[in-house]
């Protein structure tokens, strides 16, 4: 009764995770099963299934697709986007494809567990008690009933036997999808600005009219019940229709609260692994289908781009990440934390950098903002990502539009840096020292002892190579270095005093040397 189309599977994972490039047959044929297959074995018979096409470089598909159109498939997926079409379209299949680098276990998992849950939501999300409710009016008011969502997809439909149905009700049955028109959309148009059930005139010679009622909550329209008029509705068929769009809108409303209620338990526990607040971070991550390796992404929108909507836009990076890393590993480990989207990328991490490349790159585009994207130190466990996390969080701080994506690895000495100068800016002991003697005397003088100094210390305290570093003479910078030591009662001489204002001045002056 609720078979998955190929049209539903890409309502679920299409976009840059499965693209379409061809349905010969439409978008209305059933996919029954997601199947993975070597092809230096024979095709097993499959009718309905779409297979994976592992091994096979898309480029050279054309006989795996003739073989598949004999074995009664509905479609072959490849990896990478240069399959032939032409053959597919020959042959009949639909041919789809995903990313070059995606794994295709992976993937598979992905369209299994889609295509699996089609016909299961209309049970487990609410959606089933829609065809008590399609069948209960249509046993009230006379006429074959379906109720769609704004999208005019069908969610439910009566199964009364007798009423007369006409072939727009078949079609829409088959491919779950109502048949698009222009005449259509004006019915539309027509319906969602009623407050009342509405009769429509038939569309077409052969078709039956309809009564229908847009499906509101609160001022939001959720969809809309439609009934055929055979010619046999009942008087009150307007008002039993009213009432059953009412019981429509609370079973939609609770079947969006359980999808909710569902995501939201999942965000606070990942939100509580990433802050170390878990009380077991094994059986946390183990909840969340977290196994073995693992580290910490984090992304976020570039403060200087000056995001009119950043609370939205945010939560529009958030769907991008989810989709790209659904897409990479079967199923997504994704929270928003305080405008910055957080997500866990399993293994050992010899393709996170690309992914969030990948996704940044997207996410700019779809969004038309900047992103930036900061990876943790891979951690063994769940246990670990709160420190991966923490890795994630001082990444982005050194990023910026020259470094947009970064591993923790890359950016080491900036980061230790970075927290040095958070650690000795709290504690006097470490934050006092000669180094404001020299800063004060450069305010005061217009020297730049200061700068000399940290040259002189990066260029190993070799005085030509300091000199290079700031294009003067190397007798220039002996003299501001004794002029130093005077002044400033700085000892150069000595190793330690050396290590620490260099420190000093680089963690809490912020100062660097100057380029050559």
């Amino acid at each position: 009764m609720d078979a998955c189309t190929l049209g539903d599977l890409l309502d679920v994972v299409g976009g840059p995770a499965l693209r379409l490039h061809t349905a010969p047959a439409g978008q209305a044929v059933p996919v029954t099963e997601a199947v993975l297959h070597d092809g230096r074995t024979p095709l097993p018979r499959q009718p309905g299934a779409l297979l994976l096409a592992v091994g096979v470089p898309a480029a050279e598909s054309g006989p795996l697709l003739r073989a598949a159109a004999e074995a009664g498939l509905t479609g072959v997926v490849v990896r990478g986007a240069d399959g032939p079409v032409a053959a597919a379209e020959e042959h009949g299949v639909a041919l789809l494809s995903v990313a070059e680098d995606a794994a295709w276990h992976h993937v598979h998992l992905l369209l299994a567990s889609a295509i699996a849950a089609r016909p299961a939501a209309a049970s487990d999300s609410g959606l089933g008690d829609l065809f008590a409710l399609a069948d209960a009016i249509a046993t009230a008011t006379g006429g074959a009933t379906a109720v769609e969502d704004p999208r005019q997809r069908i969610l439910a439909y009566s199964t009364v036997p007798g009423q007369p149905v006409d072939e727009d009700r078949r079609q829409g049955i088959l491919g779950r999808q109502v048949p698009a028109s222009a005449e259509n959309t004006e019915q539309y148009r027509r319906l969602f600005a009623a407050d009342r059930p509405l009769r429509l005139p038939p569309l077409s010679d052969g078709d039956l009219p309809r009564l229908a009622m847009p499906v509101r909550a609160g001022g939001e329209t959720l969809g809309s019940v439609w009934v055929i008029d055979g010619g046999s509705l009942a008087p009150d068929a307007e008002d039993t229709l009213a009432q059953g769009a009412s019981t429509a809108a609370l079973l939609l409303l609770r079947s969006r609260a359980a999808r909710e209620l569902a995501r939201h338990r999942g965000s606070e526990l990942l939100r509580r692994l990433l802050d170390g607040t878990a009380a077991d971070a094994a059986t946390a991550a183990g909840r969340l289908g977290l196994a073995g390796p693992a580290r910490v992404a984090a992304f976020v929108l570039d403060s200087a781009a000056g995001v009119p909507d950043t609370e939205r836009t945010a939560l529009r990076l958030l769907d991008v990440v989810r989709l790209q890393c659904e897409a990479r590993y079967g199923r997504h480990a994704g929270v928003l934390v305080d405008g910055v989207v957080y997500a866990v990328l399993p293994g050992s991490g010899e393709r996170h950098r690309k992914l969030a490349e990948d996704i940044v790159a997207r996410a700019g585009l779809a969004l038309r903002v900047p992103v930036r994207a900061a990876l943790g130190e891979v951690v063994p466990d769940g246990a670990g990502l709160a420190d991966s996390r923490a890795d994630a969080d001082l990444v982005l701080r050194v990023l910026d539009a020259e470094l947009p994506v970064a591993c923790v690895d890359e950016v080491r000495a900036r980061v230790t840096l970075l927290r040095l100068a958070e650690v000795m800016g709290e504690r006097r002991e470490l934050s006092a020292g000669a180094w404001r003697r020299v800063l004060a005397y450069d305010a005061a003088h217009g020297t730049e002892y200061a700068r000399t100094l940290v040259c002189w210390f990066d260029a190993g305290c070799d005085m030509a190579g300091a000199a290079k570093l700031l294009a003067v003479h190397p007798n220039t910078c002996r003299y501001r270095l004794r002029q130093l030591q005077q002044h400033a009662g700085v000892d150069l001489d000595q190793p330690d005093e050396r290590l620490v204002l260099w420190l000093q001045l680089r963690a809490l002056a912020g100062l660097r040397p100057a380029t050559p």
